[in-house]
């Protein structure tokens, strides 16, 4: 598994004190500059924790005013289970189609607009990985909560926790993401249009074909994964057999 960026051990610190009572629910974070010296490391990684912790619902960044602690906050991310990316895109899979189609026959002008919206920022090359994740958040959740079914917005905030906050998770996502982003796009865009049409049974067939396409990817990755780990023991094996024959 690739090594943790500086940004997720700093987002990983200032949850903790979140959760001492350092910066309780409501509070206003120091600004970039006063975290930046107090953890040692450039404006840009508290920049990019920030994000990271807006995403899993922890804080809310306002232009111009800085960040502040959610009014509910969602927990020790210690309590989310032991569970694979896979698992957890299946999941997705069956409630978030589920959602779609709830939504499809209701859903307002001004949501769908809010969607335009995030999708036309999904498709800026310019954003960073962690900005994509929270615009992919924001997107999915919006579609959630136009189902108007409580239950099913809370256990897809939950699954999203399990995605954005579980290491093994997250790392799985980044590793398909960085590959497939205009499939991801061109896939997100067909469940807008079949919400726009209040197709109920097209948006949750978009949807599936949405995290379908994402398992596939999942596995293929981990296929790769380990047919890189087999050439690298491979090659050590023969650099040490080709040592020992020189010594012979």
């Amino acid at each position: 598994m690739a090594e943790r960026r500086l940004f997720e051990d700093i987002a990983d610190a200032i949850r903790g004190l979140i959760l001492d009572g350092t910066y309780p629910p409501g509070a206003r974070l120091p600004g970039e500059r006063e975290l930046s010296e107090r953890f040692e490391v450039s404006r840009v990684t508290i920049r990019e924790a920030e994000i990271a912790l807006q995403a899993t619902g922890w804080i809310h960044i306002r232009t111009g005013a800085g960040a502040y602690v959610e009014a509910q906050i969602p927990g020790d991310s210690k309590r989310l289970p032991p569970v694979s990316a896979f698992e957890v895109t299946e999941a997705r899979s069956l409630f978030e189609a589920e959602a779609a189609a709830l939504a499809a026959p209701t859903i307002s002008a001004d949501t769908l607009a809010k969607l335009d919206e995030l999708l036309a920022a999904m498709a800026d090359d310019a954003a960073s990985e962690d900005e994509i994740s929270v615009i992919d958040r924001e997107f999915h959740m919006t579609i959630a909560a136009a189902s108007n079914n409580k239950a099913i917005i809370h256990v897809i905030e939950n699954l999203w926790r399990m995605r954005l906050e579980l290491p093994e998770v997250r790392q799985s996502h980044s590793l398909v993401c960085r590959k497939d982003g205009r499939a991801r796009k061109a896939e997100h865009a067909d469940v807008v249009d079949a919400l726009r049409r209040r197709d109920a049974a097209g948006a949750r067939l978009a949807m599936r074909r949405h995290f379908n396409r994402l398992l596939e990817s999942m596995l293929d990755e981990t296929e790769e994964r380990a047919l890189d780990e087999l050439r690298r023991r491979a090659a050590e094996s023969r650099e040490r057999y080709l040592l020992s024959s020189k010594l012979a």
